[in-house]
């Protein structure tokens, strides 16, 4: 078994081994691409994309990874890469630090503003969705579908930020508005 700090090595990259609308997962048994499991993994995957597309939060793209790993066995299989308390209290404290310059909420803020600020309130929807897949998968790690709820928050707060650093106004919600 690869030891966590061992790298992979891919020596191909296509296998055939899903044609047929399966695939294998981290602990060698192969599921339909339809189920549950491989759609949280497909939907952490399409997160990591939105944030490495935002940029600047490489330890949150290797903790994804971690999250993946943890999705794609069930929770009893030891051993495995896991995502733990103290990386969802870092998010916390992160969260903390970059709200603490950030003027009092007094409106919901709608999604959009400068570039990285969409670029981070697209990555927290589909974060959100991610999270609803983890909770579809009943033996996964329940830290997985948490840490994924405290990343949306972190990816709102950060968005909030990115908008206040480029001297953008915080695009809100004017009810009755046209």
């Amino acid at each position: 078994m690869r030891k966590r700090d061992e790298p992979v090595r891919l020596t191909r990259i296509y296998t055939r081994g899903g044609d047929r609308g399966e695939t294998s997962l981290g602990d060698g048994s192969r599921v339909s691409k339809l189920d549950a499991r491989v759609a949280a993994l497909g939907d952490v995957d399409e997160l990591n994309s939105l944030v490495g597309l935002a940029g600047g939060l490489d330890r949150v793209q290797n903790e994804l990874f971690d999250v993946g790993a943890d999705l794609s066995v069930p929770f009893d299989v030891e051993d495995r890469l896991r995502i733990t308390d103290e990386a969802i209290s870092r998010l916390e404290r992160e969260i903390d630090e970059a709200n603490a310059s950030l003027p009092e909420l007094k409106s919901f803020v709608l999604p959009g503003g400068s570039e990285r600020a969409t670029q981070l309130f697209l990555a927290r929807a589909v974060c959100r969705r991610a999270e609803r897949s983890a909770l579809a998968v009943s033996d996964a790690n329940p830290l997985a579908a948490v840490y994924l709820n405290r990343l949306s928050d972190l990816l709102f707060v950060l968005a909030r930020a990115a908008n206040a650093d480029a001297g953008v106004e915080e695009p809100l919600w004017r009810p009755g508005s046209p």
